[in-house]
């Protein structure tokens, strides 16, 4: 059963802007915090910014903090990242994931239980 599906992903030039959707089923829409992830050539997994539900509590790594923005839509199951100023070492498959993560552990991915399949983001210099 798919939990989680993410769209939004491309090909955009250094600067530009691109969004992208996570959509939240079964058991991973009543997770208590959304997150995302992104992983580059050659790297770790590594965090990139997560929020809770009902709290309104978000973090952010500090590579994207002031450039990109987690937001929720409840009604819809839905989690956005709206990414602007897009630099080409934010090239990466992104990934949303879900579960029931304490304030202090946002950014441990062992702690999420959902993960989407991924979509690759390219930005180009």
């Amino acid at each position: 059963q798919v939990q989680l599906v993410e769209s939004g992903g491309g090909l955009v030039q250094a600067g530009g802007s691109l969004r992208l959707s996570c959509v939240a089923s079964g058991r991973a829409r009543s997770a208590s915090v959304m997150g995302w992830f992104r992983q580059a050539p050659g790297k770790e997994r590594e965090f990139v910014t997560a929020t809770s539900w009902s709290g309104g509590i978000t973090y952010y790594s500090d590579s994207v903090k002031g450039r990109f923005t987690i937001s929720r839509d409840n009604a819809k199951s839905t989690v956005y990242l709206q990414m602007n100023s897009l630099k080409p070492e934010d090239t990466a498959v992104y990934y949303c994931a879900a579960g029931w993560v304490s304030s202090s552990s946002f950014q441990v991915q062992k702690r999420y239980d959902y993960w989407g399949q991924g979509t690759q983001v390219t930005v180009s210099s």
